[in-house]
């Protein structure tokens, strides 16, 4: 079975995520995006675990649906187009703030549940060694080595994954508080881990570059605060829907049933480039060479981003693929495609209206952004929706490169050329 998972989301219990962020609006949007099994987020925060467990009830081995009491009422706003069966993953993301090697260390890493058993145990643990209730994501003084024994020690089928692994300031492998070698963050028992999370500021293609980097399938998820950013990026299966096929999938050299990614195009995350945003300075990593990494507004030193972090490490030139490599696919999400071809923002009226329209007339977002005709988004959406999207399936796309916690900005159309076409096919 062919099916899209995003398995790195939060629940409104983290900070800075959305009031609205509840099973109930994970399962809408699921249905909405196209994606079959979503990740729960935060199951060791004990009022979202109590919620989980209210809420939802046993489907497939290792998955849950939301009970039908819940679901029920969700299903009348669901476009007949757009309708499918949605599956939760018991799922959370942990911050750990250490030091290690003498240097504070800053690592974000997520733990995949077969059982809310196996939760559990993680969950009891880790509310013996900090405050769990505070906060969706904890931030823990445990070392990432030892959240994976903890993770390990609960089930030996639990998924450990090192989380958006470029991020600057909060990543295994990222330039203010991360480590130059994944051996380096979880010593012996980096052998038991199988698979890293890209981020949104990096692609497959940007990860190949590290040898160190082969023995690990690469996933890519959403870290989604608000169920509209479910499916930023998502993974493509191909398997049993269960979690011990997703298991297998990513653990198993042998076993192909993880089919690729969909993937942000980098530029467009919050940390490809270096830069301030403070100071409005967006630097490629040459410039930030060339001004010894130095703000030229304020003197102090820039944030450095994903871009020069992989290059800095990356010991294989750019387009060679590693062993356990994987196709994936770059998309602008389906509101930003809109406003582009419309000429407005992603999140007016007018761009929501066609959004709908679109789901109702031909069928979820990644179907229209990845495999719908042309023509058929072209005589349900117009022709300039049909041109956007097409552009960026081509990668035709323009972007102001994302940095220091500032996303890119994406570009499909350029300055007057909406007006041009538009003329063209006034005169058609």
């Amino acid at each position: 079975m062919r099916f899209y998972a995003d398995l790195h989301i939060h629940s409104k219990y983290s900070r800075a995520t959305a009031k609205n962020l509840d099973l109930e609006n994970l399962y809408l949007w699921a249905q909405y995006k196209g994606i079959q099994v979503v990740g729960t987020g935060d199951f060791v925060h004990p009022v979202w675990m109590k919620e989980l467990e209210e809420k939802l009830e046993p489907a497939e081995e290792g998955l849950f649906k939301l009970k039908d009491k819940y679901a029920k009422p969700i299903d009348a706003q669901v476009p007949k187009a757009c309708y499918g069966s949605v599956r939760f993953m018991l799922t959370v993301e942990i911050s750990n703030i250490y030091k290690r090697l003498d240097k504070v260390r800053k690592v974000h890493n997520l733990i995949w549940s077969p059982s809310f058993a196996a939760a559990k145990k993680v969950q009891a643990k880790l509310g013996g060694i900090g405050n769990i209730k505070s906060d969706g994501r904890p931030i823990l003084g445990l070392d990432s080595r030892d959240l994976l024994e903890i993770t390990l020690e609960a089930d030996k089928k639990n998924i450990f994954v090192p989380a958006h692994i470029w991020t600057p300031w909060f990543s295994a492998l990222g330039s203010m508080g991360g480590f130059d070698r994944m051996e380096d963050c979880f010593a012996d028992l980096t052998d038991h881990i199988f698979a890293v999370e890209t981020g949104l500021s990096s692609d497959p293609l940007m990860n190949w570059r590290l040898k160190q980097l082969d023995p690990f399938i690469l996933v890519s998820n959403s870290d989604a605060h608000s169920p509209s950013k479910l499916g930023r990026e998502a993974n493509i299966f191909d398997t049993d829907l269960s979690y011990p096929a997703i298991y297998r999938a990513l653990s198993d050299s042998r076993d192909n049933g993880l089919l690729g990614t969909v993937e942000f195009f980098p530029e467009e995350g919050k940390y490809h480039y270096d830069g301030h945003r403070l100071c409005h300075v967006r630097w490629h990593p040459q410039q930030t060479i060339e001004n010894n990494g130095l703000c030229s507004v304020c003197g102090k030193p820039v944030t450095v981003g994903v871009m020069a972090r992989v290059a800095e490490l990356a010991d294989r030139k750019e387009g060679e693929k590693s062993k356990r490599h994987r196709p994936y696919w770059n998309t602008v999400p389906l509101p930003e495609v809109i406003g582009e071809a419309k000429g407005v923002g992603p999140a007016s009226k007018a761009v929501q209206e066609a959004y709908m329209n679109m789901l109702a007339k031909i069928g979820s977002e990644f179907y229209i952004l990845l495999d719908a005709p042309i023509d058929k988004i072209r005589r349900n959406a117009g022709e300039m929706i049909a041109e956007g999207i097409s552009r960026m399936r081509k990668g035709k796309v323009k972007i102001a490169a994302g940095y220091d916690g500032e996303y890119g900005t994406v570009e499909i159309f350029k300055e007057g050329e909406r007006d041009k076409i538009e003329k063209q096919l006034a005169l058609f």
